[in-house]
């Protein structure tokens, strides 16, 4: 960085962007461009890429996708819903349910162009000959089962079961799987309990499935006081490989690149010994041997638009017993079934003052900052944690009370491929 100095300080040089510190001279050089070859790591949480030419690493690093797309989408469906189920009542319409030929589930379609975005964004700063994509197919069930075979493949693990809860208690001995249950009930009533709901994973897969009895899956133990939450048991999720299998030939298709093998980017990382690393795989990926190495970079892919616009806050009070603050939801009725005897005590008794009443809040307008954009104030850099007053305050980190907005200048904004 320091031999471009001289070029921005005489105006030979403006700067383009910051991270990754970028460059556009303003004088007429040569008409040679270098040649690159990228190579790309695919993956459903992480993707290395490094682009090399015959002497040097030109650009590496690990990009880290955007995690719980599925849960968003569901939260939007959820608020949708409730907003026309108070409109009129209107026919039902299904000619525009029609899914393409080809068609991808959201959260996998926003992975797949991610990919295609980075290859752009890469090519932009590194003139880009020729692209290479490790792709990879895996057989989920022979990973399951390995000597599963012929008509094997026609019987899943739930095969002879009516549902999938009955196939859950089957599987689970018709026990409460917590190992302190402490339900002295001669025939415990079961339920079927989703591991990951403290961590937004809501999924029906069996993987996140356990039986739980009445007593220990309870409101309370869902709460972050409660065992549910962060509770984590040794469960294999196969999302990554089924992620693969689906868009790997998509990817390629789109690109129109080369592809390879997860068995060769193996076998010659360890004849160059190099350790296991995404930004290593896509070193072997783009045809990289003893070329001078660059010091990866981290990229993180960051939301960029929160296009909810309704949210529900809960009412809040002061529990009575410990003299703390409460949400409605956590002091409540009791009542989860219409059957009474699987209700719980009625915690609405320990409900004292009440300090801010249950509301829906709607958006009515888009501010110009948002969380994670970084901003100066009189010369130092801030980074943003929210806005208040209808964008009239910006609040700021290491700052106790918030500014007003027009005291500070935008420096860059922490969306989309954020580079670190």
């Amino acid at each position: 960085m320091a031999k471009y100095e001289g070029c921005l300080r005489d105006g030979k040089a403006k700067g383009i962007q910051a991270k990754p510190f970028t460059v556009q001279l303003m004088y007429e050089t040569t008409e040679y461009t270098q040649s690159a070859a990228l190579g790309l790591d695919s993956g459903y949480t992480h993707v290395g890429f490094s682009a090399v030419n015959t002497t040097k690493e030109l650009i590496a690093g690990e990009l880290t996708l955007l995690q719980g797309q599925v849960e968003r989408n569901k939260e939007r469906s959820m608020y949708r819903r409730q907003r026309r189920n108070r409109l009129r009542y209107r026919a039902k319409r299904f000619s525009n349910r029609r899914k393409p030929a080809g068609w991808l589930a959201p959260s996998l379609q926003n992975k797949l162009d991610t990919h295609i975005h980075l290859v752009d964004k890469i090519s932009t700063l590194v003139p880009i000959s020729k692209v290479v994509v490790e792709v990879a197919a895996f057989d989920i069930q022979a990973i399951k089962n390995p000597g599963i075979e012929g008509k094997g493949y026609q019987q899943g693990e739930q095969y002879g079961f009516w549902n999938l809860r009955e196939y859950i208690f089957h599987r689970d001995n018709h026990q409460c799987q917590n190992p302190e249950c402490k339900n002295k009930a001669g025939e415990k009533v079961l339920q079927v309990h989703h591991i990951g709901f403290w961590k937004e994973d809501r999924s029906d897969r069996p993987g996140n499935l356990i039986t739980l009895c009445t007593k220990c899956h309870t409101p309370a133990n869902h709460q972050p006081s409660g065992f549910l939450h962060g509770w984590q048991l040794k469960v294999k999720s196969y999302k990554p490989e089924t992620f693969m299998s689906i868009v790997r030939w998509k990817l390629v298709n789109a690109l129109g690149c080369e592809h390879t093998y997860g068995h060769v980017t193996k076998a010659k990382r360890i004849e160059l010994g190099l350790v296991k690393s995404h930004a290593n795989d896509a070193f072997c990926i783009a045809g990289g041997t003893r070329q001078q190495r660059v010091d990866p970079l981290q990229v993180k892919q960051i939301r960029r638009n929160n296009r909810s616009l309704e949210l529900f806050y809960d009412a809040r009070y002061i529990d009575i017993r410990t003299s703390e603050k409460a949400s409605g939801g956590e002091l409540f009725s009791g009542r989860r079934t219409r059957n009474k005897n699987l209700n719980g005590p009625n915690l609405r008794v320990f409900r004292g003052r009440k300090l801010s009443k249950g509301r829906r809040s709607i958006r009515k307008r888009r501010h110009a900052y948002q969380p994670g954009d970084t901003v100066l104030l009189a010369g130092q850099r801030f980074s943003v944690k929210g806005i208040q007053n209808r964008g009239a305050y910006i609040k700021l980190t290491d700052l106790a009370k918030p500014v007003k907005t027009e005291l500070v200048s935008p420096l860059y904004y922490g969306k989309g491929l954020c580079f670190r």
